[in-house]
């Protein structure tokens, strides 16, 4: 009974120095390290996440564990500071190769659109299988009338996820989408023909509106401002764009920077559908 007593204060002193030597190594510098390191990983995580890239994470993942292994397996680089720069080179590839998604990320913390500019949007859903397909027809004539008179127009299909400066640069019109509203819009003489029109459900929500431009180079020479807004909306937003060359009158659809040219009846129809088939209620889906 003795010696079990003798062992276990001897065992509990061990635990009270190796708490005490922790206590004396202890740093606030490694706390804020390793709270780095675990917000670095949650933040490429959940843009992957976010975009559906649930692949890449596993990837990604695997690469932090697979690493960490490695150096536990070779002591010699298992430290702290190899450690953190391992993960942070990771991290920071995969940030670089998603850049357009790291954008639309900080639009929608940064850019939401407040409260009140959500209220204004209220009302804009779509209800009914008819409705979807009136909004379709609508959008798809006015675009093929300006496409065959060489109008230029840029159309912004949005979930009410676009930043609030978007919509303040343009005029609230809160109508009912239609070909003759659409076409006037666009008219070349109009005061709002130069910039884009934002659909929201079966609602022209604004119009004369800005976007932000691509900063990319590698697209054809006859692409000019209004193709470079309507790729530049999509790499910060979850959108689709289509835009009407007012030189050549070719349709282009725009989805995540890619651009479709030479849209037709069956390629618009199919976006437009691909658009309004998530606006509809799930009870109209089934």
């Amino acid at each position: 009974m003795q010696l079990l007593a003798t062992t276990f204060f001897e065992n509990a002193e061990q635990l009270f120095d190796s708490i005490g030597i922790f206590f004396q190594n202890f740093s606030f510098w490694y706390v804020l390290e390793t709270l780095l390191l675990f917000l670095l990983l949650f933040y490429v995580s959940k843009i992957l996440y976010d975009n559906d890239a649930s692949k890449v994470m596993f990837f990604y993942w695997a690469l932090i564990i697979i690493g960490g292994i490695f150096m536990l397996a070779e002591s010699k680089l298992f430290n702290k500071q190899f450690s953190l720069i391992y993960v942070l080179v990771v991290s920071v590839f995969f940030l670089v190769i998603f850049h357009v998604e790291v954008k639309k990320s900080l639009w929608d913390k940064h850019g939401a659109v407040p409260s009140r500019e959500k209220t204004a949007g209220a009302g804009t859903e779509v209800h009914s299988v008819q409705e979807v397909e009136r909004c379709i027809e609508n959008i798809i004539k006015a675009l093929q009338n300006m496409s065959k008179n060489n109008v230029g127009a840029l159309v912004v299909l949005s979930r009410g996820n676009l930043p609030r400066q978007v919509l303040q640069s343009g005029v609230p019109l809160n109508a009912e989408i239609s070909t003759q509203l659409l076409e006037g819009v666009f008219f070349p003489k109009a005061p709002l023909h130069d910039g884009a029109v934002i659909i929201r459900g079966h609602k022209i929500q604004a119009a004369g509106c800005f976007l932000p431009l691509t900063q990319k180079t590698s697209y054809p020479k006859d692409f000019g401002t209004r193709h470079r807004a309507g790729i530049g909306i999509t790499e910060v937003a979850n959108v689709i764009s289509i835009v009407v060359s007012e030189e050549t009158g070719i349709i282009s659809v725009i989805k995540a920077g890619v651009v479709q040219r030479y849209a037709d009846y069956d390629v618009l129809m199919t976006a437009l559908r691909d658009y309004y088939w998530q606006e509809l209620p799930l009870a109209t889906k089934k």
